[in-house]
């Protein structure tokens, strides 16, 4: 085959795939926000979170963020989101589970942070909202899924809702419009390298 037949040949099939796009793209027609859930072992669950909050801020959008259980050191992504006017920033975790030890006070830390949520969940202005780590909240009962189910089920019509951490419960992955299981295939910390600024901090 030659080089002209290949690019014939791939002129062809990109035709054919652009064809079904379009098609795909004029039946979208259900204009509303979306629930996504970012689970998985893997890395990049929160950090997928935060791309989705800095798109909004491009399209001039109002974003809420709150994080469930980071909380006890300070994050590249909370000094820089926290300079913009049209974001709310609630950081109402105390650390993670294995640092704080005491269930009593990861349960009330998780109480609060819902609250904060609930607000924004509640608030037209916003037009994403990232729950950071809130599975994890899940994981451990500090939250029940129905209850936070039951605020996305009345959220405004335009609102999407961003919700992260590992052990996304069974009924909050039903109900999402989008969720993405980032699979772990290697992680430097296994071989002893520290968390970098910029990259996990």
């Amino acid at each position: 085959m030659t080089d002209s037949d290949r690019d014939a040949r791939h002129a062809e099939r990109m035709a054919r795939k652009k064809a079904v796009v379009d098609e795909r793209i004029r039946n979208a027609d259900d204009d509303r926000g979306v629930v996504v859930v970012n689970t998985g072992t893997g890395k990049g669950k929160s950090t997928a979170g935060f791309g989705m909050i800095a798109r909004a801020l491009g399209h001039g959008q109002q974003v809420g963020i709150v994080q469930f259980i980071k909380g006890s050191f300070s994050t590249g992504e909370e000094a820089f989101f926290r300079q913009f006017d049209a974001v709310a920033y609630h950081v109402m975790g105390e650390g993670y589970t294995w640092e704080t030890q005491d269930r009593e006070r990861d349960t009330e830390a998780a109480a609060t942070a819902w609250a904060h949520a609930a607000e924004l969940l509640a608030d037209p202005a916003r037009s994403v909202v990232l729950l950071d780590e809130i599975n994890i909240a899940f994981k451990y009962g500090y939250l029940e899924p129905e209850t936070v189910i039951a605020a996305l089920d009345q959220r405004p019509h335009h609102q999407s809702v961003v919700l992260t951490g590992r052990g996304a419960p069974d009924a909050l992955v039903e109900y999402a419009d989008t969720v993405t299981d980032m699979t772990k295939r290697k992680h430097a910390f296994e071989a002893g390298v520290k968390a970098r600024k910029g990259v996990e901090l």
